[in-house]
């Protein structure tokens, strides 16, 4: 195993204390050896270093931070080098750990003694925001934010997030490229969809795994579920009130339906767990293209005559009741709250590298990272019920801080001028 080059030197003293260093955490070395990534060991350090760097960086999470916060020895330029040219592949990577996030669930099933496993498999999209300044990063453009409301100068990425047996594990990411820059750089250009559709149909479910994708209704849309139905997957999805349904022979949108058809007496109370009451109306048959689905008009907590349906959700598997559909359907959370925690607390969208190639590499790192994390929240929470990512990110920077309290204790012991010791944890005197 590598360590930080934070050591203690050998004193030629005829008594003293056992030798101490400031060392890895230890389970991210193991984590990263077990995907066998076929790395260097000067490349094996840098993602040590970055992906240490990444957990303990409490503030903003540019590489400088990042190596800083890891004290890591290697120069800036360095590990640099490692994301922009450095000769590793980045497919290699996602190959390996999606392998071992899928062996990590399944594992976890067999030891439930489950038979069938049901897969959430989460597609949304998110937005990297730039400063305007930033003209001479790689890939940028100007894209619609959700979240922002307007278009921001960023890049946008399509991403999987994978929900099974109580995991919960970024899965997948495609960056998406404006037509106007994929004609300008000569390559062909893909929509969100096809992205989408990209990432679904290269998913290794076996045929023991019932698969539910999982989508806002940017993504619901014929292609898609043609997608999902050639796999073998059933989808839940919103969909859009001008969406047209046919009920008695008359064709309608969803939301003229509502509003001119539907009384409080033809909803069903339903209260699903954890989210409260729903008034619902059950609409089985076409969608638009899609055939032979089933509907949900929801009123969240009260009905008002007149009004759209404030969610109005499409699943392909008709056997499920309502309750169900939507319980699954919050499962979509997880990505929602996954991009959270990339942003805020892994700093997913602080990067400063020019090369877009390198941008995707510290993404790719950064997807390593958060399935780290996740394996050690499902590792400690055996003992302790209720643990977010945040929470194990704060226990490990609190083992590093007391790793490095002791070194200095020893340190003392061992009679060496503090600026020495200053010196080796790269603290400034």
């Amino acid at each position: 195993m590598e360590k930080l080059s934070v050591t203690t030197p050998q004193f030629p003293r005829k008594r003293r204390c056992p030798t101490l260093m400031v060392s890895l955490y230890l389970p991210i070395v193991k984590f990263i050896l077990a995907l066998k990534l076929e790395f260097s060991k000067p490349q094996l350090g840098h993602l040590f270093t970055l992906v240490h760097g990444i957990i303990l960086c409490a503030g903003r999470k540019n590489i400088t931070q990042i190596r800083h916060a890891a004290r890591g020895e290697r120069h800036l330029s360095n590990v640099t080098n490692f994301l922009n040219h450095s000769p590793w592949c980045v497919n290699r990577m996602q190959r390996r750990r999606t392998q071992f996030v899928m062996e990590k669930i399944r594992a976890k099933r067999m030891k439930n003694g489950d038979k069938r496993c049901l897969v959430f498999f989460i597609v949304d999209d998110t937005c990297c925001k730039k400063e305007p300044s930033t003209k001479k990063m790689e890939a940028l453009s100007f894209q619609y934010s959700h979240e922002a409301g307007k278009s921001v100068w960023c890049h946008c990425v399509v991403t999987a997030h994978v929900v099974s047996e109580g995991c919960s594990y970024a899965w997948d990411f495609r960056p998406y490229y404006r037509e106007e820059y994929c004609t300008s750089h000569g390559f062909s250009f893909k929509s969100k969809n096809d992205l989408a559709i990209e990432m679904i149909e290269a998913f290794p479910a076996t045929q023991d795994e019932q698969v539910y994708v999982l989508m806002d209704n940017w993504y619901t849309s014929e292609k898609i579920i043609n997608a999902c139905n050639r796999k073998g997957f059933h989808v839940i999805a919103a969909v859009k009130t001008n969406r047209l349904i046919c009920v008695s022979g008359v064709t309608i949108s969803i939301a003229d339906f509502a509003a001119q058809y539907i009384r409080k007496s033809d909803l069903r109370s339903v209260t699903v767990e954890s989210q409260g009451r729903y008034w619902i109306y059950e609409y089985e048959g076409p969608v638009s293209e899609m055939e032979n689905v089933k509907a949900l008009l929801s009123w969240k907590d009260e009905y008002t005559a007149s009004s759209k349906p404030q969610v109005c959700l499409l699943c392909t598997d008709i056997r499920l009741d309502l309750v169900t559909i939507q319980r699954y359907y919050h499962v979509r959370w997880n990505i929602e709250t996954g991009y959270r925690y990339f942003k805020e607390l892994l700093g997913f969208d602080q990067y400063q590298l020019l090369s877009f190639e390198g941008i995707q590499r510290f993404w790719a790192i950064q997807f390593l990272t958060q399935n780290f994390l996740e394996s050690q929240r499902h590792d400690w929470m055996k003992n302790d019920k209720y643990l977010t990512l945040g929470d194990v990110v704060y226990r490990i920077r609190q083992a590093y801080f007391g790793q490095i309290i002791v070194y200095v204790y020893q340190q003392a012991l061992e009679k060496r001028p503090l600026f020495d010791i200053l010196k080796h944890l790269k603290i400034p005197a």
